[in-house]
C-alpha cells in the first residue's frame, strides 16, 4: 500500500514520544523519591535504579513496534498475493503495510525476517461454542470460566484469532468477553450470542443448563427473551430453527418473527440455525441478518438467491458439523495426524479409536440423511457463492466432541475448496467475509490502522489450502502467540474429499 507518512490516530510518533515521555517521567519521580529517602533505603542500589530509568529516558523505546519483511502477503481483501511485503506493527495495529520498496522501515524497531513464509489473516469463526465439553462429553456442568478460557486459548493456538460463540452460553460470557476487550485475558477474540433461543423439548438437542438457553412457548415469552439478551448487548441473538430430521418439534414462525422484529428493535443482529430451504426462505423474509448452517434438504433456488442478495444475509456453510458425524468411524487413521491429535483430549482419541464408536455411528439410522445433507450443502455452498451471496465462515465447531475447535476450522476451508471455490474464495470468506458479517471493522484483512491479527505460514495455501495447517506463528493483536502443533509435526493432511 503506501509508505509511512499519514498518521494513525495516535500515529507512531506520537506513541514514541508518549513512550520516552512516560520514561523520562518515571526517573524523574526515582529522582525526587531518592532526595526525600533516608539513606536507609540503600544510597548505592537506589542511585543504580536512577541512572537505568536516565538510560531508558534517552532512549526511544520502540519495542512495540516490529516489522515483518520478506513475506507473501495475502491480505483478506480478495486481490493477488503481494511477494516481499513489508508490514509495520505498532502496539498491535498496522501501521504500514506494502511492498518493501515503498515501506519506510522505523529506526530502531524490532525486525522478523519471514522470507519463504506466507502470511495472511487470522481467521474468524463465525459460529463455533466454548464451554459445552468437558472430560471428552457434553455436559451442563462443563460451562465454566476455566473451560471457557481454556477453549479460546486451543482456538487462537490453531489460528483462529476471532470466534462468535452462537448460542448456549452462560452470563459469565460476557464478563470474558468484556475483560478481554479490556485487555485482561487472552485467547481468540471472543463475539457472543449469549444463551439464544431455542424451542421446549426440541432444538437444540444438548445437555446444558436452563440458564443456557432460552426455550419461550409464547411470542410474549420470546419477545421476554430477546430483550433481556439484549441487557447484555450481545454480537448476535442466536436462533434454532429445525426438527432434526424429524425428531423434535420445530420452531413456530410466529416466534422466530417476533424474535428478528423484537432484536432488531434492540439494534441486534440475528442468525439462525436452519435445514430446510422453506425455513431459510421464511426467515430470510423475516429479516434474519444470517443463516448459520448450510440448506441441506434440496438445491436452493433463485427466490432464496434473490432474497440473500437483496437483504445482504450472510451464509454459513459448516460443513463439518455433518462430516463430523462419520469421517472418525470411517477413516481412524486420521487420528494419527498430530495437527488433528493435539486438538483432542486423550479420552475422545481413545472413544473414537473403539470398536464400539464404529459400531454406533453404523448404525444410526440418520446417516444416509446426513451423508446426503452434506453433498446438498457443499452443492449449495457453489451456488450461493457464485451468485454472489455474502459468505462468511464457521464450523459449529466446540459443540461436542467430534466438533473440535481449531482442527475443525482448517478441515472447514479444505471442504469449501472440495466444494468448489477456490483456496482465495475461501480464505476472504473466513477472514474478511466473517468480519463483515460480525460487523469487526478492525479486523479481516491486513491493512493500515487495523488489528495485527495474522498467521505465519510454512506453505501457500493459495497452492494447496491444507498449507493453513502449517503454522509458524500466530500474532493476534500485535503478540505472538506459539502454534499448538508445529508446522514439521502438523503438516500432513488427507486431501479434500
Amino acid at each position: 500500500m503506501v509508505a509511512m507518512g499519514a498518521s494513525v490516530a495516535p500515529s507512531m510518533r506520537a506513541q514514541r514520544k508518549m513512550r520516552i515521555h512516560s520514561s523520562t517521567g518515571l526517573a524523574r519521580e526515582a529522582q525526587r523519591c531518592y532526595a526525600s529517602s533516608p539513606p536507609s533505603l540503600g544510597d548505592a542500589m537506589t542511585k543504580t535504579l536512577i541512572a537505568s530509568l536516565a538510560l531508558l529516558a534517552a532512549q526511544p523505546v520502540l519495542a512495540d513496534v516490529i516489522v515483518f519483511q520478506g513475506a507473501r502477503l495475502i491480505d483478506g481483501s480478495g486481490k493477488a498475493p503481494l511477494e516481499n511485503a513489508v508490514i509495520v506493527v505498532d502496539g498491535g495495529r498496522i501501521a504500514a503495510v506494502g511492498p518493501a520498496r515503498k515501506v519506510q522501515i522505523p529506526e530502531g524497531a524490532r525486525q522478523i525476517d519471514l522470507k519463504g513464509r506466507t502470511v495472511m489473516p487470522g481467521i474468524i469463526n463465525a459460529h463455533g461454542h466454548v464451554g459445552l465439553v468437558a472430560g471428552g462429553k457434553n455436559s451442563a456442568d462443563a460451562y465454566t470460566r476455566e473451560n471457557v478460557l481454556a477453549q479460546l486459548a486451543q482456538y487462537e493456538q490453531y489460528g483462529v484469532t476471532a470466534v462468535l460463540t452462537l448460542g448456549l452460553n452462560r452470563d459469565l460470557v460476557y464478563d470474558v468477553r468484556d475483560e478481554q476487550r479490556r485487555g485482561a485475558l487472552g485467547g481468540a477474540s471472543l463475539f457472543t450470542a449469549g444463551r439464544g433461543i431455542g424451542v421446549p423439548d426440541g432444538a437444540p438437542p444438548v445437555p446444558v443448563a436452563p440458564d443456557q438457553v432460552y426455550r419461550p412457548k409464547t411470542v410474549e415469552e420470546a419477545i421476554a427473551d430477546v430483550r433481556e439478551t439484549a441487557s447484555h448487548h450481545p454480537d448476535f441473538l442466536k436462533l434454532w430453527v429445525d426438527d432434526v430430521y424429524g425428531k423434535f418439534p420445530k420452531m413456530q414462525p410466529a416466534i422466530f418473527h417476533a424474535a428478528i422484529e423484537e432484536a432488531h428493535k434492540n439494534g441486534v443482529k440475528v442468525a439462525s440455525h436452519v435445514f430446510y430451504l422453506e425455513d431459510a426462505k421464511e426467515l430470510v423474509r423475516d429479516g434474519v441478518d444470517a443463516l448459520a448452517h448450510s440448506v441441506r434438504d434440496q438445491a436452493v433456488d433463485a427466490a432464496l438467491i434473490d432474497q440473500m442478495k437483496q437483504r445482504g444475509t450472510f451464509y454459513v456453510s459448516t460443513f463439518t458439523v455433518d462430516e463430523s458425524a462419520f469421517r472418525f468411524a470411517d477413516e481412524p487413521a486420521l487420528l494419527d495426524d498430530p495437527f488433528l491429535a493435539g486438538a483432542l483430549a486423550p479420552e475422545v482419541i481413545q472413544q473414537f479409536r473403539s470398536a464400539e464408536y464404529r459400531q454406533k455411528v453404523a448404525a444410526d439410522p440418520n446417516l444416509p440423511k446426513i451423508r446426503s445433507a452434506l453433498a446438498n450443502g457443499m452443492h449449495n455452498l457453489k451456488a450461493l457463492h457464485d451468485a454472489g451471496v455474502h459468505i462468511a465462515f464457521g464450523t459449529d465447531s466446540g459443540a461436542n466432541p467430534a466438533r473440535i475447535a481449531g482442527w475443525a476450522e482448517h478441515r472447514e476451508l479444505e471442504m469449501m475448496v472440495a466444494a468448489g471455490l477456490k483456496p482465495m474464495q475461501a480464505i476472504v470468506a473466513a477472514t474478511r467475509g466473517s468480519a463483515q458479517m460480525l460487523g469487526a471493522a478492525d479486523r479481516g484483512t491486513l491493512e493500515k490502522g487495523k488489528r495485527a491479527d495474522f498467521l505465519v505460514l510454512a506453505g501457500n495455501p493459495l497452492d494447496d489450502i491444507r498449507n493453513t495447517r502449517k503454522l509458524v506463528a500466530i500474532w493476534h493483536g500485535g503478540r505472538e502467540v506459539k502454534p499448538r502443533v508445529p508446522p514439521a509435526a502438523g503438516a500432513t493432511a488427507s486431501a479434500p474429499r
